[in-house]
Protein backbone atom coordinates (compact mmCIF):
# COMPACT_ATOMS: atom_id res chain seq x y z
CA UNK A 1 0.00 0.00 0.00
CA UNK A 2 1.04 3.30 -0.54
CA UNK A 3 1.88 5.47 1.95
CA UNK A 4 1.04 9.35 1.70
CA UNK A 5 1.47 12.48 3.20
CA UNK A 6 -1.54 12.63 4.47
CA UNK A 7 -1.14 9.37 6.47
CA UNK A 8 1.97 10.57 8.13
CA UNK A 9 0.45 13.92 8.73
CA UNK A 10 -2.34 12.25 10.71
CA UNK A 11 -0.39 10.01 12.36
CA UNK A 12 1.87 12.75 13.23
CA UNK A 13 -1.19 15.02 15.18
CA UNK A 14 -2.49 11.86 16.68
CA UNK A 15 0.46 10.27 18.82
CA UNK A 16 2.94 13.33 18.37
CA UNK A 17 5.67 10.94 17.24
CA UNK A 18 8.42 12.61 14.07
CA UNK A 19 7.41 12.66 10.47
CA UNK A 20 10.18 9.34 10.06
CA UNK A 21 9.01 7.49 12.67
CA UNK A 22 5.14 8.17 11.42
CA UNK A 23 6.36 7.14 7.94
CA UNK A 24 8.24 3.86 9.00
CA UNK A 25 5.50 2.84 11.21
CA UNK A 26 2.70 2.72 8.71
CA UNK A 27 5.54 0.81 5.92
CA UNK A 28 5.77 -1.82 8.97
CA UNK A 29 1.85 -1.91 9.26
CA UNK A 30 1.01 -1.53 5.26
CA UNK A 31 -0.60 1.70 6.28
CA UNK A 32 -3.32 0.49 8.93
CA UNK A 33 -3.54 3.47 11.45
CA UNK A 34 -4.33 1.66 14.69
CA UNK A 35 -1.68 -0.69 13.79
CA UNK A 36 0.54 1.93 13.03
CA UNK A 37 -0.32 3.35 16.67
CA UNK A 38 0.38 0.42 18.26
CA UNK A 39 3.84 0.21 16.56
CA UNK A 40 4.58 3.77 17.81
CA UNK A 41 3.63 3.14 21.07
CA UNK A 42 5.33 -0.27 21.54
CA UNK A 43 8.93 1.52 20.21
CA UNK A 44 8.10 4.09 23.01
CA UNK A 45 7.58 6.75 20.20
CA UNK A 46 4.41 8.12 20.51
CA UNK A 47 3.49 10.75 22.67
CA UNK A 48 0.44 9.74 24.54
CA UNK A 49 1.52 9.86 27.94
CA UNK A 50 2.51 13.70 27.46
CA UNK A 51 -1.24 14.17 25.94
CA UNK A 52 -2.73 12.79 28.82
CA UNK A 53 -1.27 15.22 31.65
CA UNK A 54 -1.90 18.43 29.96
CA UNK A 55 -3.56 20.67 31.54
CA UNK A 56 -7.42 20.64 31.85
CA UNK A 57 -8.94 23.48 29.66
CA UNK A 58 -12.18 22.94 28.53
CA UNK A 59 -15.23 24.52 30.97
CA UNK A 60 -17.33 27.62 30.42
CA UNK A 61 -17.28 31.34 30.05
CA UNK A 62 -20.55 33.28 31.74
CA UNK A 63 -21.58 36.79 31.77
CA UNK A 64 -24.17 38.79 33.91
CA UNK A 65 -25.43 42.23 34.01
CA UNK A 66 -27.21 44.17 36.96
CA UNK A 67 -30.35 44.82 36.04
CA UNK A 68 -29.83 48.89 35.78
CA UNK A 69 -26.85 48.01 33.18
CA UNK A 70 -24.42 49.79 35.05
CA UNK A 71 -22.19 47.11 36.53
CA UNK A 72 -21.33 43.58 34.48
CA UNK A 73 -19.01 40.58 34.88
CA UNK A 74 -17.45 37.82 33.33
CA UNK A 75 -15.91 34.78 34.12
CA UNK A 76 -14.37 31.60 33.24
CA UNK A 77 -14.34 28.57 34.82
CA UNK A 78 -12.22 25.71 33.46
CA UNK A 79 -13.31 21.64 34.01
CA UNK A 80 -10.90 19.11 32.50
CA UNK A 81 -13.72 17.47 29.71
CA UNK A 82 -15.99 19.08 27.78
CA UNK A 83 -18.71 16.23 28.74
CA UNK A 84 -18.84 17.95 32.09
CA UNK A 85 -18.69 21.14 30.74
CA UNK A 86 -22.16 20.79 29.21
CA UNK A 87 -23.41 19.30 32.91
CA UNK A 88 -26.46 20.97 33.94
CA UNK A 89 -24.51 21.26 37.69
CA UNK A 90 -21.98 22.71 36.40
CA UNK A 91 -23.50 25.30 34.00
CA UNK A 92 -25.52 26.53 37.31
CA UNK A 93 -21.97 26.82 39.21
CA UNK A 94 -20.78 28.92 36.54
CA UNK A 95 -24.12 31.51 36.84
CA UNK A 96 -23.22 31.63 40.55
CA UNK A 97 -19.44 32.04 40.26
CA UNK A 98 -20.58 34.87 37.83
CA UNK A 99 -23.39 36.13 40.67
CA UNK A 100 -20.24 36.39 42.91
CA UNK A 101 -17.95 37.96 40.37
CA UNK A 102 -20.88 40.57 39.91
CA UNK A 103 -21.28 41.33 43.74
CA UNK A 104 -17.21 41.29 44.48
CA UNK A 105 -14.52 43.75 45.82
CA UNK A 106 -11.82 42.15 45.11
CA UNK A 107 -8.99 43.16 42.48
CA UNK A 108 -6.92 39.68 42.24
CA UNK A 109 -8.15 36.18 42.01
CA UNK A 110 -6.16 35.49 45.14
CA UNK A 111 -8.69 38.01 46.90
CA UNK A 112 -11.83 36.46 44.88
CA UNK A 113 -11.13 32.75 46.08
CA UNK A 114 -11.01 34.00 49.67
CA UNK A 115 -14.03 35.76 49.79
CA UNK A 116 -17.05 34.03 51.26
CA UNK A 117 -19.55 32.26 49.08
CA UNK A 118 -22.04 33.65 48.04
CA UNK A 119 -24.59 30.56 48.44
CA UNK A 120 -23.26 30.22 51.93
CA UNK A 121 -21.37 32.58 53.74
CA UNK A 122 -19.63 29.69 56.06
CA UNK A 123 -17.65 29.01 52.69
CA UNK A 124 -14.98 30.51 50.98
CA UNK A 125 -15.22 30.77 47.42
CA UNK A 126 -12.37 28.22 47.33
CA UNK A 127 -14.07 26.25 49.71
CA UNK A 128 -17.17 26.33 47.74
CA UNK A 129 -15.40 24.87 44.55
CA UNK A 130 -13.93 22.08 46.51
CA UNK A 131 -17.15 21.04 47.47
CA UNK A 132 -18.38 21.21 44.05
CA UNK A 133 -15.32 19.47 42.88
CA UNK A 134 -16.14 16.39 45.14
CA UNK A 135 -20.08 16.15 43.67
CA UNK A 136 -18.81 16.56 40.16
CA UNK A 137 -15.91 14.18 40.36
CA UNK A 138 -13.51 16.44 38.00
CA UNK A 139 -11.03 19.05 38.60
CA UNK A 140 -12.52 22.12 38.20
CA UNK A 141 -10.80 25.47 38.37
CA UNK A 142 -11.76 29.11 38.70
CA UNK A 143 -9.36 30.47 36.27
CA UNK A 144 -9.86 34.60 35.80
CA UNK A 145 -12.69 37.50 36.36
CA UNK A 146 -13.39 40.90 35.64
CA UNK A 147 -15.66 43.37 36.65
CA UNK A 148 -17.26 46.30 35.27
CA UNK A 149 -18.78 49.51 36.33
CA UNK A 150 -19.62 52.35 34.40
CA UNK A 151 -20.32 55.34 35.35
CA UNK A 152 -21.28 57.47 32.46
CA UNK A 153 -22.80 54.67 30.07
CA UNK A 154 -23.75 51.30 29.75
CA UNK A 155 -22.26 47.53 30.30
CA UNK A 156 -23.95 45.00 27.52
CA UNK A 157 -22.84 41.46 27.18
CA UNK A 158 -23.22 38.46 24.17
CA UNK A 159 -22.28 34.61 24.90
CA UNK A 160 -20.93 32.91 21.84
CA UNK A 161 -21.44 29.11 21.06
CA UNK A 162 -23.34 28.12 24.77
CA UNK A 163 -20.11 29.66 26.54
CA UNK A 164 -17.43 29.19 24.43
CA UNK A 165 -17.17 32.84 24.66
CA UNK A 166 -17.60 35.90 26.65
CA UNK A 167 -17.53 39.59 26.12
CA UNK A 168 -18.29 42.35 27.92
CA UNK A 169 -18.69 46.04 26.13
CA UNK A 170 -18.91 49.28 27.90
CA UNK A 171 -20.67 52.43 26.00
CA UNK A 172 -20.50 55.93 26.97
CA UNK A 173 -23.92 56.89 26.58
CA UNK A 174 -26.85 58.97 28.26
CA UNK A 175 -29.41 56.59 27.36
CA UNK A 176 -29.98 53.22 28.05
CA UNK A 177 -32.76 52.59 25.32
CA UNK A 178 -33.16 49.70 23.92
CA UNK A 179 -31.65 50.44 20.10
CA UNK A 180 -28.53 51.35 22.57
CA UNK A 181 -28.29 48.34 24.11
CA UNK A 182 -29.21 46.43 20.29
CA UNK A 183 -26.06 48.36 19.33
CA UNK A 184 -24.11 47.38 22.18
CA UNK A 185 -24.83 43.61 22.10
CA UNK A 186 -24.40 43.78 18.00
CA UNK A 187 -20.48 45.35 18.86
CA UNK A 188 -19.97 42.47 21.98
CA UNK A 189 -21.08 40.51 18.88
CA UNK A 190 -18.30 41.84 17.06
CA UNK A 191 -15.60 40.96 19.79
CA UNK A 192 -16.60 37.85 19.53
CA UNK A 193 -16.37 36.66 16.35
CA UNK A 194 -13.61 39.15 14.89
CA UNK A 195 -11.21 39.43 18.36
CA UNK A 196 -9.76 42.90 17.70
CA UNK A 197 -6.96 43.79 20.44
CA UNK A 198 -7.91 47.61 20.97
CA UNK A 199 -10.89 49.72 21.08
CA UNK A 200 -9.81 52.28 19.26
CA UNK A 201 -6.08 53.71 17.80
CA UNK A 202 -5.43 55.57 20.87
CA UNK A 203 -4.66 52.37 22.85
CA UNK A 204 -2.09 51.95 20.04
CA UNK A 205 1.61 52.00 21.94
CA UNK A 206 3.87 54.06 19.90
CA UNK A 207 6.68 50.92 20.53
CA UNK A 208 4.26 49.10 18.68
CA UNK A 209 4.19 50.72 15.63
CA UNK A 210 7.58 51.81 15.78
CA UNK A 211 8.22 47.80 16.06
CA UNK A 212 6.01 46.97 13.15
CA UNK A 213 7.40 49.89 10.97
CA UNK A 214 11.23 48.03 11.47
CA UNK A 215 9.59 44.67 10.68
CA UNK A 216 7.70 46.04 7.09
CA UNK A 217 11.37 48.13 6.24
CA UNK A 218 13.04 44.94 6.65
CA UNK A 219 10.61 43.05 4.38
CA UNK A 220 10.82 45.81 1.83
CA UNK A 221 14.84 45.46 1.77
CA UNK A 222 15.09 42.33 1.49
CA UNK A 223 12.51 42.64 -1.88
CA UNK A 224 14.83 42.77 -5.09
CA UNK A 225 12.00 44.74 -6.46
CA UNK A 226 10.25 47.03 -3.40
CA UNK A 227 13.60 47.89 -2.24
CA UNK A 228 14.86 50.26 -5.47
CA UNK A 229 12.49 52.56 -4.77
CA UNK A 230 12.27 55.36 -3.45
CA UNK A 231 12.46 56.67 0.22
CA UNK A 232 9.28 58.39 -0.15
CA UNK A 233 7.33 55.66 -1.55
CA UNK A 234 8.78 52.93 0.52
CA UNK A 235 7.24 55.24 3.39
CA UNK A 236 3.52 55.86 1.69
CA UNK A 237 3.98 51.30 1.68
CA UNK A 238 4.96 50.97 5.10
CA UNK A 239 2.06 53.57 6.15
CA UNK A 240 -0.73 51.98 4.21
CA UNK A 241 0.31 48.46 5.30
CA UNK A 242 0.61 49.58 9.10
CA UNK A 243 -3.18 51.30 8.42
CA UNK A 244 -4.48 48.03 7.08
CA UNK A 245 -3.02 46.54 10.03
CA UNK A 246 -4.91 48.86 12.69
CA UNK A 247 -8.03 48.26 10.83
CA UNK A 248 -8.17 44.76 11.81
CA UNK A 249 -7.06 44.82 15.53
CA UNK A 250 -8.85 48.27 16.14
CA UNK A 251 -12.59 47.65 16.90
CA UNK A 252 -13.75 51.06 15.69
CA UNK A 253 -11.88 50.08 12.69
CA UNK A 254 -12.83 46.84 11.59
CA UNK A 255 -15.26 46.21 9.25
CA UNK A 256 -18.87 45.82 10.56
CA UNK A 257 -20.09 42.60 10.56
CA UNK A 258 -23.04 43.08 9.73
CA UNK A 259 -22.98 45.88 7.54
CA UNK A 260 -24.71 45.91 4.82
CA UNK A 261 -22.64 47.37 2.07
CA UNK A 262 -19.95 45.02 3.47
CA UNK A 263 -17.74 48.38 3.85
CA UNK A 264 -19.15 50.32 7.04
CA UNK A 265 -17.18 50.39 9.87
CA UNK A 266 -17.88 49.31 13.53
CA UNK A 267 -17.41 53.12 14.76
CA UNK A 268 -19.59 54.32 12.02
CA UNK A 269 -22.16 51.75 12.76
CA UNK A 270 -22.39 53.30 16.39
CA UNK A 271 -22.48 57.21 14.70
CA UNK A 272 -25.16 55.37 12.78
CA UNK A 273 -27.28 54.53 15.89
CA UNK A 274 -26.74 57.62 17.82
CA UNK A 275 -27.78 59.77 15.03
CA UNK A 276 -31.23 57.40 14.65
CA UNK A 277 -31.42 57.43 18.64
CA UNK A 278 -30.64 61.30 19.12
CA UNK A 279 -28.49 60.18 21.92
CA UNK A 280 -25.00 60.19 22.17
CA UNK A 281 -23.46 56.75 21.96
CA UNK A 282 -19.54 55.63 22.12
CA UNK A 283 -17.31 52.39 22.96
CA UNK A 284 -15.13 53.23 25.84
CA UNK A 285 -13.65 49.47 25.98
CA UNK A 286 -14.51 45.86 25.93
CA UNK A 287 -13.28 42.26 27.63
CA UNK A 288 -13.43 39.29 25.62
CA UNK A 289 -12.46 35.89 27.52
CA UNK A 290 -12.59 32.28 25.20
CA UNK A 291 -12.48 29.37 26.85
CA UNK A 292 -9.16 27.77 27.35
CA UNK A 293 -7.41 31.05 25.69
CA UNK A 294 -3.62 30.36 25.82
CA UNK A 295 -3.84 27.14 27.62
CA UNK A 296 -2.68 23.26 25.91
CA UNK A 297 -5.70 21.57 26.26
CA UNK A 298 -6.02 17.95 27.29
CA UNK A 299 -7.33 15.09 24.49
CA UNK A 300 -10.15 12.40 25.88
CA UNK A 301 -12.01 10.69 23.44
CA UNK A 302 -15.90 10.78 24.10
CA UNK A 303 -15.83 6.82 25.31
CA UNK A 304 -13.14 8.15 27.75
CA UNK A 305 -15.24 10.99 29.35
CA UNK A 306 -18.40 8.71 29.68
CA UNK A 307 -16.52 5.73 31.40
CA UNK A 308 -14.79 8.00 33.76
CA UNK A 309 -18.46 9.76 34.93
CA UNK A 310 -19.78 6.57 35.71
CA UNK A 311 -16.90 5.37 37.41
CA UNK A 312 -15.44 2.95 35.31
Amino acid sequence: MAITAAMVKELRELTGAGMMDCKKALNETNGDKEKAVEFLREKGLAAIAKKANRIAAEGLVATILSDDHKTGAIVEVNSETDFVAKNAEFQSYVARVAAQALATNAKTIEEFMAEPWIDDASLTVEQALSQKIAIIGEKLSIRRFEKVVSADGVITTYIHAGGKIGVLVELTTDSADAEVLECGKNVAMQVAALKPQYTDRSEVSADYIAHEKEILLAQIMNDPKESKKPEKVIDGIITGRINKELKEVCLVDQVYVKAEDGKQSVGKYVESVAKTAGVNVAIKGFIRFETGEGMEKKEENFAEEVAKQMGN
